[in-house]
């Protein structure tokens, strides 16, 4: 950072769960190199943003998550009926219709601490418009795989592998158009936030990434399905692999001997109980030892545990991966990328959000097998028994592991990124 020895930075962001961790690994580490940052977002996250080594502050009028209870209740809500009720209720709730609150908060928090660059999750328009109302340099984070559609990708939530032929090229374009038309719907609520304070109205959604300095990607493009052409404003920077600081337990060694097999079923609610105690149950068939975490919206009590499992609420990750024979996992994009940077092979039973579309790049790399979410006690023992006793599937993770080192040696990550962006604001 040529002339820069301290910036300040805001990061304005949701409790979506899985998304928090990258984004505050990224705020702590800036805040470990002597920049001041501010964390804008769900009363949820003030106990980690301050872990992390930043200051914190709640949105002021935007709706915001006070608990894990309410976290779960709202899930509930967006997750029920059909995938068309689904996506109205995120654009309401979400995405749209308090579009004029985030941005209203992100710019009364600039008014009252000023800042050289602001940090955004990108799936709230709302803080993208304050944020380029501030007119400060500003970059947006996918804590995932890119979720801009792209005529030579499959549409993000499809769990669908890059099209052969005519047939499935006709299929991703009509899909993505139809995104498009939705997304469109929530086009009023943008626009009349985008005029309140100014700015020109844009005729696409995806248009508000083009208006931001960088579009951070937080993943490898080795394990992503990259467009051929990128927005010149688009960067991939590599998975941030940090375990939230609630995680940090340090007694989490089960007993028994055999392999070490870790079942990590994401951090935010996702009913995942009925499905830990029939992975639980699996495991005592077989002769390995086993841990399994449940996240912070599962009681660890809800999943009786046979003698070779351990059942916490949350372990370190990284730590018990340098241990771990085979993960066990429903594919969230976090769970995914740190058993892949550990080589370690996966067995992925997927029930929504992202993570079919993880589960097919797992794939792809021939790095671990897929199974269904409703797969018997005798199926699951037998996915374990599989990736096990065939190596295939650990040399593939582990040579996935070194493409991920070579990556961060050669691109720049989040925090140089970042920093570029304070270096602009200076100049």
């Amino acid at each position: 950072m040529t002339g820069l020895t301290r910036g300040r930075v805001l990061l304005a962001c949701i409790d979506a769960g899985g998304t928090v961790p990258p984004v505050l690994g990224l705020a702590g580490r800036l805040s470990r190199r002597g920049h001041d940052v501010l964390v804008l977002g769900d009363p949820t996250v003030a106990a980690s943003a301050k872990a992390a080594g930043c200051s914190f502050t709640p949105w002021l009028t935007a709706p915001a998550l006070s608990s894990v209870q309410e976290q779960t209740a709202l899930i509930k809500d967006l997750e029920r009926g059909t995938p068309l009720a689904q996506f109205r209720f995120a654009r309401d709730r979400i995405i749209a219709g308090p579009a004029r609150q985030f941005a209203d908060d992100v710019v009364a928090t600039v008014r009252q601490h000023p800042v050289d660059a602001v940090l955004v999750d990108a799936v709230l328009a709302g803080a993208l418009i304050g944020a380029e109302a501030t007119g400060y340099p500003t970059a947006a984070l996918m804590a995932n795989v890119y979720l801009r559609p792209a005529p030579d990708r499959p549409q993000f939530g499809t769990g669908w592998a890059p099209a052969r032929g005519v047939f499935g090229r006709g299929r991703d374009r009509l899909v993505a158009a139809a995104m498009r038309r939705l997304l469109a719907t929530g086009l009023p609520a943008i626009n009349s936030a985008r005029a309140a304070y100014g700015l020109t109205p844009i005729a696409d959604l995806y248009e508000l990434l083009d208006r931001c300095a960088r579009v951070l990607i937080m993943t490898s493009p080795s394990f992503d399905f990259v467009p051929a052409t990128l927005p010149r404003n688009v960067r991939y920077v590599g998975p941030q692999l940090e375990d939230p600081d609630w995680a940090e337990t340090a007694d989490w060694g089960p007993d028994g001997t055999g392999p070490l097999v870790l079942v990590a079923m994401s951090s935010v609610y996702q009913a995942q109980a009925e499905i830990l105690r029939r992975v639980a149950q699996a495991l005592d068939r077989l002769d390995v030892r086993a841990v399994v975490t449940t996240g912070r919206a599962i009681d660890s009590r809800e999943v009786p545990a046979p003698g070779n499992v351990r059942v916490i609420r949350a372990a370190p990750h990284r730590q018990v991966l340098t241990e771990a024979s085979v993960v066990i996992t429903h594919a969230g994009h976090g769970s995914v990328l740190k058993a892949l940077a550990a080589g370690v092979p996966l067995i992925c039973m997927p029930q929504g959000r992202d993570q079919k579309d993880n589960t097919t790049r797992v794939l792809r790399l021939g790095a671990g097998v897929r199974i269904s979410k409703r797969a018997s006690e005798q199926q699951i023992a037998a996915a374990v028994r599989a990736v096990l006793d065939n190596p295939a599937y650990t040399q593939a993770a582990q040579r996935f592991a070194a493409t991920l080192a070579a990556e961060a040696d050669r691109y720049p990550d989040a925090t140089e990124e970042t920093e570029n962006l304070l270096t602009r604001a200076h100049d």
